[in-house]
C-alpha cells in the first residue's frame, strides 16, 4: 500500500497547469488495480484515469450556456404529456440568465424553429411562445436534432456550454431513424463541441437510439416513465448544464512498449499502437469522471520497477477562460511474493473496474432477453449481483467505503432486473430502465431517474 500511496503523491506533484494563475483546477488521478504485479508472468492489469471538477462557489461564476430545447410535438404527445413538457420547458427558461442563449425547435412530420437562438433577456416572451405549442403528427427526430444543432451553431463559442436537449415520446418515423444514423449525428456534433442529452418519455420511444445519441454526444439520457416527472428531470438536466466547469478535453494515454492496450471498458477511446485518445465533452462541478483501460503487461523480474503509462490532459477552464494541462505517470513494481501483490491491490480502483465490467455483462443480459433467452439472462444478472456483493464485502472489510453505495445500488438493480425480465408485459419499460442505468454507470451521469416498474418488480411473474 505504501507504494500505491507514493505513486499517488508523485501523480499529484507532476500535475502541472499551462496557466499557473488558475485558482481552481481539474484534478487528475491515475491508478492501477495492481500497482505490484507477480514477476515472471504476462498479466492483465487495469488502469483508471479519473478527472474531478472543481467547485463553483457561486452561480455568478458559471459560464454562459447556449442551449436548444428540441421538443417532440407529434400526435402522441397530445394531452398531459405535452402539458407537462411545456411546464418543464418554462421552468428551464426561468433558470437562465440574461447572458445565456436559448433556442427552441419543435418537430413532428416537419421541423419548426419556435424561438431562434437569442439572448434569454425576455424570458416571459419565450414562455408565452412555449404555452402556444400544439400537438401535430409524425416524428422527424433526426431533422429536429439537426435543426437544434444549427441554432446552437449560430452562437457557438468555446467559452460557453453548447448543448442540444432532445425530448421525444415516440419512434423516429420520418427521415433517418436507426441508432447508427443518430449515433453518427451525435459524433459529428461532439467534434463541434456541441453535446446532446436525450429524454425519452413513456414507453413508445427507441431507447437504443436515444442512448446511442447521448452516449457519443457527450450528454445525458433519462427514461421518464411518467409525464409528471418531466419538470424534475428537466431541473436535474439543467443542474448539470449550469455547473459545467471545463470542456474541450484532449486526453492522451501513452503506454510503455512493454504494455499492450487491450480495450477501453465502459467508454470509447481511439487506440493506435501505444497511444489512446479518450473523448470527453465536459466536466461538471465536483463530478468525478473516470475511464478504464485494460492492458496486458509483459513479464517483469523480481523487485524491478517499470514505467507503465503517461497521461496528458489538456482542457479549457471555463472559470478562468484559459487552456490548462495536467500530466501524470504511473509505474508498476514486480514481486515474487503473492502476499505482497495481493496486499498492494487497490480495492477502490478494482471496485470501479468491476462496476464497468458488470455493466457490460448487464448489456449482454439485455441482448439475451431480446433473443428470448430469459433463463440465460436471469443467470447472468444473478451472477452480476453475487459478484458485486462479494466485492462490496471485500471493500468493507478493508475500510474502502467510498464506492460502497454504487456497488450496493448496482447489486440491487441486477437483482430486481433478474425478476422483472420474466414478465413480458413489462419488458418494454424494464428494458428502457436497464439501458438508462447502463448508460448512467458507464458515463457516470450526474443524475438518474427512478423507474417505478423496477422498484416494484413482480414477485409472481409467469412469463406470459
Amino acid at each position: 500500500m505504501r507504494f500505491s500511496l507514493l505513486m499517488l503523491l508523485v501523480a499529484a506533484m507532476t500535475a502541472s497547469p499551462l496557466h499557473e494563475a488558475a485558482a481552481e483546477q481539474v484534478k487528475l488521478d491515475v491508478r492501477l488495480v495492481h500497482p505490484v504485479m507477480k514477476s515472471g508472468e504476462k498479466q492483465t492489469n487495469h488502469l483508471r484515469i479519473a478527472l474531478t471538477g472543481f467547485e463553483l462557489k457561486s452561480a455568478e461564476e458559471r459560464p454562459p450556456v447556449n442551449v436548444c430545447l428540441v421538443l417532440d410535438q407529434s400526435g402522441s404527445m397530445s394531452g398531459q404529456k405535452l402539458a407537462r413538457a411545456k411546464e418543464a420547458a418554462e421552468a428551464a427558461i426561468d433558470r437562465l440568465s440574461n447572458d445565456d442563449i436559448v433556442s427552441i425547435v419543435l418537430y413532428d412530420s416537419n421541423v419548426t424553429v419556435l424561438v431562434p437562438a437569442t439572448k434569454a433577456t425576455d424570458r416571459e416572451l419565450i414562455k408565452q411562445k412555449i404555452r402556444g405549442i400544439q400537438a401535430g403528427s409524425s416524428t422527424a427526430l433526426f431533422a429536429g436534432v439537426s435543426k437544434g444543432a444549427a441554432e446552437v451553431r449560430k452562437f457557438l463559442s468555446e467559452e460557453q456550454v453548447n448543448r442540444v436537449i432532445l425530448l421525444s415520446d415516440g419512434l423516429a418515423n420520418v427521415g433517418p431513424k436507426s441508432p447508427q444514423e443518430l449515433e453518427g449525428l451525435g459524433r459529428s456534433l461532439m467534434k463541434e463541441a456541441i453535446s446532446v442529452s436525450t429524454l425519452g418519455l413513456g414507453s413508445g420511444y427507441n431507447e437504443d437510439l436515444m442512448v446511442a445519441l447521448a452516449s457519443v454526444g457527450g450528454g445525458n439520457h433519462a427514461f421518464i416513465e411518467d409525464a409528471d416527472s418531466l419538470v424534475s428531470v428537466f431541473n436535474q438536466e439543467f443542474d448539470g448544464l449550469l455547473s459545467v466547469v471545463a470542456n474541450e478535453f484532449d486526453i492522451v494515454v501513452t503506454l510503455d512498449e512493454s504494455v499492450r492496450p487491450v480495450r477501453m471498458i465502459g467508454s470509447e477511446g481511439d487506440i493506435e499502437a501505444q497511444t489512446i485518445r479518450i473523448p470527453l465533452a465536459q466536466l461538471y462541478a465536483n463530478q468525478e469522471r473516470y475511464f478504464i483501460v485494460e492492458t496486458e503487461v509483459s513479464p517483469g523480474t523480481e523487485d524491478s520497477t517499470r514505467d507503465l503509462a503517461e497521461v496528458t490532459v489538456q482542457y479549457r477552464n471555463l472559470q478562468t477562460e484559459t487552456k490548462e494541462k495536467l500530466t501524470s505517470s504511473i509505474q508498476v513494481r514486480f514481486s515474487d511474493e503473492e502476499k505482497i501483490v495481493e496486499e498492494a491491490k487497490d480495492m477502490e480502483v478494482y471496485a470501479y473496474c468491476s462496476l464497468q465490467i458488470t455493466t457490460e455483462r448487464n448489456r449482454e443480459a439485455t441482448a439475451m432477453r431480446d433473443a428470448g433467452q430469459v433463463k440465460e439472462a436471469q443467470t447472468l444478472l444473478a451472477k452480476n449481483a453475487a459478484c458485486l456483493n462479494l466485492i462490496a464485502l471485500e471493500c468493507a472489510s478493508k475500510g474502502v467505503n467510498s464506492v460502497l453505495p454504487e456497488l450496493k445500488q448496482a447489486e440491487e438493480s441486477n437483482e430486481m432486473q433478474a425478476e422483472a425480465i420474466v414478465d413480458r408485459s413489462k419488458w418494454n419499460s424494464t428494458r428502457k430502465s436497464m439501458r438508462q442505468l447502463q448508460n448512467a454507470v458507464q458515463s457516470q451521469q450526474p443524475y438518474s431517474v427512478d423507474v417505478p416498474s423496477l422498484s416494484s418488480s413482480p414477485s409472481s411473474a409467469s412469463g406470459k
